[in-house]
């Protein structure tokens, strides 16, 4: 757990972890939708008890994680579950408790995960990566780098037919650019869709390159 850095009330952070081995830990509608009910339980300033238990005795019901609640410790402006990694763009609410937070979810998924394939050992292939945004510029950026890794691995041809991602919720209803999401500049969400999918031939344009430039070295 990282005991070094703070993050501060108000700041923006590109969160993101990748499976050891690059196993594909969230190939399974399944196991994704796992992850992303462990992403909304865990929010919460209040939790008493494990997820697990939570379930167990029928008393959770998820919700979209881009909706805040008044308890939350983090806020969502983004995010993309892929077959063996997650990125998340998110706004702190309460100091210092993000460490905490996604321990919680990585561990109550491993947890999850290795009891479900009998298998033992860490999940994660390191201690998750945290890019503090500063600029609007690095902001939108990110998000659009997030949206576009489904097309980007070619998973799917557009990034809304991508279900576990945030994009179709916020290019479907004017609510979240206009209301909820306001750390965007971008507010139209006709125009967000046109300033990802402008990206989406160059992004995997330069994931080839990458890949090219890698296996000749």
């Amino acid at each position: 757990m990282r005991r070094l850095e703070f993050f501060s009330e108000g700041e923006i952070f590109h969160i993101y972890n990748k499976s050891i081995s690059n196993f594909g830990i969230f190939k399974s509608k399944e196991n994704s939708q796992r992850f992303l009910n462990l992403l909304d339980y865990y929010n919460n300033n209040n939790i008493k008890i494990k997820f697990s238990d939570a379930v167990d005795r029928g008393i959770y019901t998820f919700s979209n994680i881009l909706l805040p609640k008044s308890d939350s410790l983090v806020k969502f402006l983004s995010y993309c579950i892929m077959p063996d990694h997650y990125h998340l763009l998110i706004k702190i609410i309460h100091n210092n408790c993000l460490s905490h937070y996604i321990g919680n979810i990585e561990n109550s998924f491993t947890r999850y995960f290795n009891i479900k394939f009998n298998r033992r050992g860490p999940l994660w292939q390191s201690e998750f990566k945290a890019v503090r945004i500063t600029s609007d510029e690095q902001f939108l950026h990110v998000s659009r780098y997030i949206h576009l890794n489904p097309t980007t691995a070619g998973l799917v041809k557009k990034p809304e037919d991508w279900k576990f991602s945030s994009y179709k919720d916020i290019i479907s209803d004017d609510h979240f650019l206009k209301e909820v999401l306001t750390e965007f500049s971008i507010t139209d969400r006709l125009f967000y869709q046109k300033f990802v999918n402008d990206n989406k031939d160059y992004q995997k344009k330069l994931k080839m390159i990458k890949r090219l430039v890698l296996e000749n070295a």
